[in-house]
């Protein structure tokens, strides 16, 4: 049986506010969503951070906000963003930011104590995958040190052997776990270097704005 993948949040390169989710037919879990603590309305409570991009997140809030107001959420202990809701579907609340933020620098570990693993980051690239004898072209949907979430009409074995081939980094051994469609996801067998794809990453930020530049 395919393994259903947990909810987590997601962070983006993208500088476009997180749109409005799909529909699912089934609810996921949320426990290790990121929490952030929001000012609305002379309030403060806490949310539920489902998606991060550099102009906006979307959120799952504990009262109802309207769209049109203005608030502000603490992503850092101290360092509060400004922005203003967008939309409201299905307990989920989209938020544009007053002005874009660096996302890289936001998942930056902290200088003291233990250093965090890189949660999942939205991207847009070509990877391959080669499954025994087969090689395969896949676009990727996000990456972090534990694994890829691929996407690819060709069939991946669930519980397959394969290795992944991101550009510009090593490529890595890993297990596929889970299929949602025409997606995947491959857990590496061992995680990826923090340094390496922090840097893989920054590559990436810059060709999407060199690509949005054009």
């Amino acid at each position: 049986m395919d393994e259903e993948p947990v909810e987590t949040t997601v962070y983006s390169l993208a500088a476009s506010v997180p749109a409005q989710p799909d529909r699912r037919g089934s609810e996921r879990f949320l426990s290790l969503l990121r929490v952030g603590a929001m000012v609305v309305d002379g309030r403060r409570e806490l949310c539920l951070i489902r998606n991060i991009s550099a102009g906006g997140m979307m959120i799952r809030a504990y009262s109802p906000v309207s769209v049109g107001t203005p608030l502000s959420i603490e992503l850092k202990q101290g360092d509060p963003v400004n922005g203003i809701v967008q939309w409201n579907e299905e307990g989920l609340t989209g938020v544009a930011f007053d002005s874009p933020i660096d996302v890289l620098a936001l998942l930056a570990p902290p200088e003291e104590g233990p250093r965090p693993r890189l949660p999942r980051i939205e991207v847009e690239c070509t990877a391959w995958v080669r499954q025994e004898a087969d090689v395969i072209r896949t676009r990727v949907a996000n990456v972090s040190q534990g694994g890829v979430r691929l996407e690819t009409p060709a069939p991946l074995t669930i519980g397959g052997d394969v290795v992944v081939t991101l550009p510009g980094l090593t490529p890595a051994a890993g297990v596929v776990k889970w299929r949602e469609g025409d997606a995947y996801g491959i857990a590496f067998n061992r995680g990826l270097i923090l340094s390496e794809l922090v840097h893989w990453l920054k590559d990436q930020q810059q060709e999407q704005q060199r690509r949005i530049a054009v």
